[in-house]
């Protein structure tokens, strides 16, 4: 019974039996994203990595900077596009994703899949310069944008988490994205995202 686990209540780390739930005070709740579109209503095409044109999208952050990068993979290629940011504003974010993806023609930028950080508060923004609608996933569903949470994991290969992003230079980001680029993948019978993403786009020096 409750009154014969008492005895055993000592040897926790709270001393109390009974579990409080936390109430989550307004400063940790997170502005809300007007008008974001759930990844539910998604073109169910997009999972099957046959074309070529949907992309996900998220930040790098370090703890040790105020500067971070954006990370921009394209799902059947895993082409990565990796931009250095001074600040994880809305607007830097906005202008990295836009400049990064009118690059490339209107049938190689279909879809963009993002988290719900508040970064990405301005989508209406992207979509109106890029004619691209873009879908959010789940709160703490970090496997729906898996592409991209892999890609990832190979930035943090040659930037460590701790690393201060603003000191380092563009041209070493630039570097970063080219070797990863052309590293060749066994999940594309180990061709490189350079090579099979220029099936479907011309890249220029």
């Amino acid at each position: 019974g409750r009154e014969g686990s008492k005895e055993f209540t000592v040897h926790l780390r709270c001393k109390h039996p009974r579990r409080w739930k936390k109430k989550m005070g307004r400063r940790c709740r997170k502005p809300k994203i007007m008008n974001r579109i759930s990844i539910e209503e998604r073109p169910a095409d997009v999972e099957t990595r046959r074309q070529f044109g949907h992309w996900e999208t998220d930040t790098i952050v370090s703890k040790s900077s105020t500067g971070s990068l954006s990370s921009i993979v394209e799902r059947k290629s895993r082409l990565l596009l990796l931009t250095k940011l001074q600040r994880r504003t809305s607007d830097n974010v906005n202008s990295a994703i836009v400049s990064r993806l009118e690059t490339f023609p209107r049938n190689a930028r279909r879809t963009l899949t993002m988290d719900n950080g508040t970064e990405f508060a301005g989508h209406e923004k992207i979509t109106a310069s890029l004619d691209m609608k873009c879908f959010f996933a789940h709160p703490y569903a970090s496997w729906e944008r898996g592409t991209n949470e892999n890609t990832n994991g190979l930035v943090r290969w040659y930037l460590p988490k701790g690393t201060d992003f603003s000191k380092i230079p563009v041209e070493q980001i630039v570097l970063i994205e080219s070797l990863i680029n052309n590293r060749p993948r066994k999940c594309l019978d180990f061709k490189t995202p350079i090579e099979v993403a220029s099936l479907f786009v011309a890249f220029q020096d």
